[in-house]
């Protein structure tokens, strides 16, 4: 498959973000900081691994007689409801956007709910006159898959295959492990210390390393019940009382730093409790997964997944093992919020029996898993481009 793109200018190779008001250069630490200028566009992630994996992007620039299927890109930082992106496009882009000539591409790689920015692109696209269709939008929600000009894409899986690409899967060794889980948070998040809290009274975190590196006041975005459980309110806020707890040297950067691999929270445990970025992806009934599940996938444990219903769903339809032989994992089929902690929080206690033996157990589908995200993307991307040119026709 081929993705033809627009660039207005491309730089060392490669196409300079759209819409960009701040000036850099690829590879250095400014071409890292466009996210923090208006309008919070971004290089194309895209574009980076499509070459990385040898699929191919045909980079055009505006001219008569440009190819059928061709877009212009727009990676996102994140989304501005406060932007209009369409009266920010080059006059020659937006007229050929308006002829139905070319269609704006919007690469977003974070799970805010989709239905919601295509309610704002559509109410955008409207008051200037462009046609319904001018867009497409691939969202790494995967409620994007049932939404018209919305196309889903696990943006994550590739990104840390990129990251941390120059360092070898760790070993998965039969040695005895001197924990049995790992719990890492690094931000902040209320139903994050709900859910650490609960794992502390229960004794969880006695046998684990863990962290939960910031301090934090609960808030009203939290989407475990709080007080549906007995004792669980209090049992938060003096969890919080003793944040930050640290099991590392590093600051928050190296922490952030996705080259880099803390081997011992792999080699060191068997299962990986991981903590994601959402539990409910904005109400968006859809499954955002990040760095945070493919890490213990790529470096050899068993996990749980603390997120969306489905989390694990979307990891088979992406060939992973999900270990149901060993783990009880039917919390993931729990679309309640609160019900689906307590089910997992349970599971989490129950998997303590025998840990070593499930991990065993479970070594084929361990070694499985590591051997499919080592492996070249080049699939995923061509199925990402089918599914776009799906969307343009």
């Amino acid at each position: 498959m081929e993705l033809n793109l627009i660039a207005d200018s491309v730089v060392k190779g490669r196409i300079y973000p759209a819409l960009a008001r701040h000036e850099a250069r690829p590879y250095t630490q400014a071409w890292r900081e466009f996210g923090l200028h208006f309008p919070y566009t971004i290089p194309l992630r895209l574009q980076e691994y499509c070459d990385h994996h040898e699929v191919k992007i045909n980079i055009h620039f505006m001219r008569k007689g440009l190819p059928d299927n061709t877009f212009y890109p727009i990676g996102l930082s994140f989304f501005n409801f406060g932007i209009d992106y369409f009266t920010l496009l080059p006059a020659e882009v937006f007229t050929a956007v308006y002829n139905k000539k070319i269609r704006v591409l919007f690469y977003y790689h974070e799970g805010d709910n989709p239905a919601r920015i295509k309610q704002r692109l559509d109410q955008l696209a409207a008051q200037v006159r462009l046609p319904a269709d001018c867009y497409v939008f691939v969202s790494a929600n995967s409620a994007a898959r049932d939404i018209p000009g919305f196309v889903y894409f696990n943006d994550f899986e590739l990104w840390y295959y990129q990251r941390n690409c120059e360092q070898a899967p760790l070993a998965i060794h039969s040695e005895s492990r001197e924990r049995e889980f790992t719990v890492l948070n690094r931000l902040h998040k209320s139903w994050r210390a709900t859910a650490m809290s609960d794992l502390e009274r229960t004794g969880v975190l006695d046998r684990s390393y863990w962290s939960y590196c910031e301090t934090g006041e609960l808030d009203n975005n939290n989407p475990i019940e709080i007080d549906s459980v007995s004792g669980l309110r209090e049992a938060t806020v003096k969890f919080l009382d003793q944040a930050p707890v640290i099991s590392d040297k590093l600051d928050q950067d190296a922490r952030n730093d996705h080259s880099a691999t803390l081997s011992k929270y792999h080699t060191n445990a068997y299962c990986n409790i991981v903590m994601e970025t959402h539990f409910d992806a904005d109400q968006s009934n859809g499954v955002f997964l990040t760095e945070k599940t493919f890490k213990p996938i790529k470096h050899g444990q068993l996990f749980f997944v603390a997120g969306p219903a489905g989390s694990l769903q979307a990891l088979r339809d992406l060939g992973y093992k999900t270990f149901d032989h060993v783990l009880e994992n039917t919390y993931d089929l729990i679309e309640d919020n609160t019900q689906r902690w307590r089910r997992l929080c349970s599971a989490i206690q129950q998997a303590q029996h025998r840990l070593a033996d499930r991990f065993e157990a479970a070594r084929a589908d361990i070694e499985h898993n590591q051997q499919l995200f080592v492996e070249r993307k080049t699939q995923r991307l061509n199925s990402l481009i089918k599914d776009i040119h799906e969307q343009y026709n």
